[in-house]
């Protein structure tokens, strides 16, 4: 434990040397075709993951890869333009290592997006969903000798998404006449998309919307002790099935791609008006 506290340390002084001691209060996660964002960040500080020590390599289409520090919102904020999943092979404390390291560099406040299907049936591909609540099926980023220089034994799970944020963003969608949806996010192991099945079982247990990342990097944030705001893009109809019907991730990162222009501009309101 010693050794990862030790990587975690020297990791967030390399970052912190790089973006010349600034202290970014404010961090970004962005999913699969969500990196329009980062285009809009003022005063960019670009660094590959690849030159980062400790950090493992995003392996996934959409996901460019590097850490953006700058101003986004009139704030300074972090972003990982793409993110670490559990089906890269890769094991909890390399995908949850970012999270650990914005807390050390000063990160308050955690906005993770994701693309999604919506398995409600009233979800149709495009939509944005606030993640009110979660249901997590992969190995728990927690599991070990506890952290204590981060946060308890045995975190509080009660409201893993902040209430505040939550009305804050439901505040500036009304505002901007934004259908913006409220549901639970499922996370699964993938890389194989679900069978039809499996998507009809998790709308039974209460998932709205199903994917295969988020919940690791929210669990570990809320360990830290910070706020989390999460949003899905529906990228697809996971609730009718007809003869000819396939998940293709293609087809995934274009609807993702269509919804970034909104999510982007959601995101910069949500960061300018949190305090």
């Amino acid at each position: 434990m010693d050794k990862l506290m030790d990587r975690l340390r020297w990791t967030a002084a390399f970052i912190s040397r790089a973006i010349g001691g600034e202290i970014p209060e404010t961090a970004v996660i962005l999913g699969s075709g969500l990196g329009l964002l980062s285009d809009e960040i003022e005063h960019p500080v670009v660094i590959p993951y690849g030159e980062i020590p400790h950090f493992v390599r995003s392996t996934v289409a959409g996901h460019k890869g590097n850490l953006i520090f700058g101003l986004f919102g009139g704030k300074k904020i972090l972003v990982m333009q793409g993110r670490f999943h559990y089906y890269e092979g890769y094991d909890m404390r390399e995908i949850v290592f970012p999270v650990r390291v914005m807390h050390l560099l000063g990160v308050k406040i955690l906005l993770a997006s994701n693309a999604a299907g919506g398995v409600n049936e009233e979800y149709k591909a495009g939509d944005l969903m606030l993640i009110r609540d979660h249901i997590n099926l992969l190995p728990n980023p927690l599991v070990g000798q506890n952290m204590d220089a981060f946060g308890p034994r045995f975190p509080d799970m009660t409201r893993p998404y902040d209430l505040a944020l939550i009305r804050l963003a439901e505040t500036i969608a009304t505002e901007r006449h934004i259908n913006l949806r409220k549901g639970v996010y499922l996370a699964g192991s993938g890389p194989s998309y679900e069978t039809p099945a499996e998507y009809r079982y998790f709308r039974l247990i209460g998932a709205d919307a199903v994917g295969m990342s988020t919940t690791p990097e929210v669990i570990t944030a809320r360990h830290c002790g910070m706020r989390v705001l999460g949003m899905s893009v529906i990228t697809n109809e996971a609730h009718h099935f007809t003869d000819d019907f396939v998940n293709d991730g293609a087809d995934v990162i274009k609807t993702a791609n269509k919804s970034a222009t909104v999510m982007t501009d959601l995101f910069k309101e949500i960061i300018r008006r949190s305090s």
